[in-house]
């Protein structure tokens, strides 16, 4: 089977004037939607195990059908032997971005964790930097000794703070309180924490998390929801960005709208993309 990671666009050209190639590794450069998120990106897994019924990667042809998908994740072969080479490439030539760990997986999905924290360290030891996405919650405090305050970065997927909600999207996922509560800890750590607010499934969940957490969140990351339909089509998608850009605005929050969303702000609003995730 095709590992979805060889088939990504290689890092051939990293920003700047360092250039590396990386190809057949297991660090990439990140096309598309994922793009906007990351320079650079990893997953020691195939599969997860969180069970979300939006998720797009188990449409991709090179991954396992949904149903062996959803059963949990699985360490990619050799991936550490893998990682070590790429990292020392990439320290060969000074560079030191974050790799976002992962598109396609979880790092503390609910089945096996095992690749995580030797991931984290040997980046470390290559004197590169990480942003983890999750949905793991608490489960990943274990690691919060490794995150570095100038250098890392932590963040968390939410799409509404109701628990039955969330059991009803993101069945194995750690619901959103304790989600909420993993966030806290990192930011009261020093650490760089954003929220993905994608996808959207429902406008005033989204709007409700903002309003619940943006005393301890650096940033918020706004997108659509692709890949549920029923959702896309329905949802007054100018209203909700709107909406939400007030709301960010009052409570003094710093922002980024996807490119889908971007046709509806202001003309004048300020909306990098990329932006140092550090303190």
């Amino acid at each position: 089977m095709t590992d979805i990671l060889s088939t990504a666009t290689p890092t051939d050209h990293l920003v700047g004037l360092q250039t590396v190639s990386l190809k057949g590794g297991v660090i990439y450069r990140p096309k598309g939607e994922a793009g906007e998120y990351a320079e650079l990106a990893s997953s020691p897994y195939r599969s997860c195990g969180n069970w979300c019924l939006y998720c797009y990667v188990p449409k991709i042809p090179s991954q396992p059908d949904p149903k062996t998908f959803h059963k949990g994740a699985v360490p990619r072969e050799n991936y550490l032997e893998r990682l070590r080479i790429d990292a020392r490439k990439l320290q060969a030539k000074g560079i030191t971005k974050q790799v976002f760990l992962t598109f396609t997986s979880d790092l503390y999905n609910p089945f096996n964790t095992s690749l995580t924290r030797p991931t984290l360290e040997i980046l470390i030891e290559h004197g590169l930097s990480f942003c983890v996405l999750t949905k793991g919650g608490r489960r990943s405090l274990v690691d919060l000794d490794l995150y570095r305050p100038d250098r890392d970065a932590y963040a968390a997927t939410l799409t509404s703070l109701d628990d039955e909600f969330s059991l009803k999207w993101e069945r194995r996922a750690a619901l959103p309180g304790d989600r909420i509560a993993a966030l806290r800890t990192f930011h009261e750590s020093g650490i760089y924490t954003w929220v993905s607010l994608e996808p959207t499934l429902d406008v005033e969940a989204s709007l409700a998390i903002v309003a619940a957490t943006h005393g301890f969140i650096n940033r918020y990351k706004i997108g659509m929801a692709n890949y549920v339909q029923e959702i896309t089509r329905t949802t007054d998608w100018r209203d909700y960005t709107l909406r939400m850009l007030d709301l960010l605005q009052k409570v003094g929050a710093d922002f980024y709208f996807k490119k889908n969303l971007q046709p509806y702000l202001p003309p004048d609003i300020h909306n990098p993309m990329h932006v140092p995730q550090h303190h």
